[in-house]
């Protein structure tokens, strides 16, 4: 059964009041294809829809939908019963739903739940939402360093409810600092009353709760976890990131870096509307769009190199385009370099060389057989100049692409911002200049 078919067959339950065929059919679905569902549905049968949900269900069915879905569904439900739905969500992604809110309502939601809760939630608002304590969630389980392995067995089993969370038992000593990780495998084959401290791995891989959510999916990626602890600054365990958060966090940022890249304006996706995707990519191509003037300003500049051989305007447009398209190449190279990688002067001199490397074989390559295409149709002099060109620009087309993202991150700026649009715009200058140049120079030529 296909989702059209799903979200006829739903709705052909609601209007009958047929709850049991519609509790059916929704214990084979996953939390995804419940969102899914309800997103499908014309929004007069929303309410009914979440009628008909256990409030377990409405709480796996809020964390899977986008904020406006979620704020609509906690007021259409109200506060008494949306506080209960929002006691069995997981902390973090209450905290993300909170935070959407007005500070009323906050309060409001905030002052029926129960006072840890309540405590740990403003603590989790408090931190921004693209580090690791806006990620982690308190659902973890700490243990005791003078625990027994029977000890901490026990202990599991009262945290039962949490199994979809417990990855690793974290060791703690009487000031909650963090001194030891127990995988499920350390616990399992130990003796019943040998000592955690004993069977623990001391070496804890911690994260500081202000560390960027970047450098949160790059450690996990790196050391292949499940999750990682968070640590306050006198190395107190706070929370853990888990790694489907880190999924979600690797999606977003390679979305901001695509907007950034084609410089389209940030979040605009398939449901936005045209007024606001056009306000949003306007700044970036007004921008262009004076930059482009200088092209056309330069081109005027050589209007009699021009006036007296027509035949360069032919390859006018394949040396610009070439140019701008190698710098995007080494753009895109360049920014997801920066994402897994640390830099260094050795590292970034390296980059250079081999982009420069780069920019000479290509170019070689490209120039020639432009050359030859030119030689054949139009002599020998074109040739040369068309083929001396495109060489040179390819050569500065991939080192702007290098260089100007680097420059922008030691300058402490996304480089991403330098987007595809702007190198290709910036190269079609130097490619104008150094084609008319080398034109203007072989004038008595052609």
């Amino acid at each position: 059964m296909n989702e059209d078919q799903l979200t006829v067959l739903m709705i052909k339950y609601l209007k009958e009041n047929k709850k049991s065929a519609f509790e059916k059919v929704l214990d084979e679905l996953q939390p995804y294809d419940i969102a899914q569902l309800y997103r499908n549905l014309p929004e007069k049968h929303h309410l009914k829809f979440l009628l008909f949900l256990t409030p377990k269900e409405i709480a796996d069915l809020i964390q899977e939908l986008e904020s406006d879905l979620q704020i609509e569904i906690i007021h259409r439900l109200g506060v008494e019963k949306s506080s209960k739905i929002m006691d069995l969500m997981e902390n973090d992604n209450l905290a993300d739903l909170l935070s959407e809110l007005s500070v009323e309502n906050i309060q409001e939601y905030l002052s029926v739940m129960k006072a840890e809760d309540s405590t740990y939630i403003q603590n989790l608002m408090s931190y921004s939402a693209d580090t690791a304590g806006g990620l982690m969630t308190n659902q973890f389980m700490s243990i005791k360093d003078d625990y027994t392995v029977q000890d901490a067995v026990d202990k599991l089993k009262s945290f039962a409810e949490m199994n979809h969370t417990i990855y690793y038992l974290y060791v703690i000593n009487d000031d909650k600092q963090l001194v030891g990780v127990v995988s499920y495998r350390d616990l399992v084959l130990a003796d019943t009353n040998e000592r955690i401290s004993n069977i623990m791995f001391n070496r804890v891989i911690s994260v500081p709760v202000d560390l960027d959510q970047e450098e949160v999916a790059n450690l996990i990626e790196r050391y292949d976890f499940i999750a990682l602890p968070v640590v306050d600054e006198n190395h107190k365990l706070l929370g853990i990131v888990t790694v489907d958060d880190v999924i979600d966090v690797v999606i977003q940022e390679a979305n901001e870096d695509i907007e950034k890249l084609s410089a389209s304006g940030k979040d605009i996706d398939f449901y936005t509307k045209a007024t606001t995707a056009a306000f949003r990519r306007l700044p970036w191509l007004i921008l262009l769009l004076f930059i482009g003037l200088i092209s056309g300003s330069i081109i005027s500049g050589f209007e009699e190199t021009l006036e007296q051989v027509v035949a360069l305007v032919f390859f006018m447009p394949m040396i610009a385009g070439m140019t701008g398209n190698t710098g995007t190449q080494s753009l895109a190279v360049v920014v997801r370099g920066l994402i897994t990688h640390k830099l260094d002067k050795k590292t970034i001199l390296n980059l250079i060389i081999r982009e420069f490397g780069v920019g000479i074989i290509v170019g070689i390559i490209c120039g020639l057989l432009i050359a030859i295409i030119a030689l054949v149709w139009m002599g020998s002099i074109i040739a040369l100049v068309v083929g001396i060109s495109l060489i040179l620009t390819l050569i500065i087309g991939t080192l702007a692409g290098t260089i100007i993202p680097l420059l922008l991150y030691k300058l402490g700026v996304d480089p991403a911002v330098a987007s595809g649009p702007l190198i290709t715009t910036l190269n079609d200058i130097f490619s104008l200049i150094v084609y008319f140049s080398f034109a203007t120079a072989f004038l008595a030529y052609l």
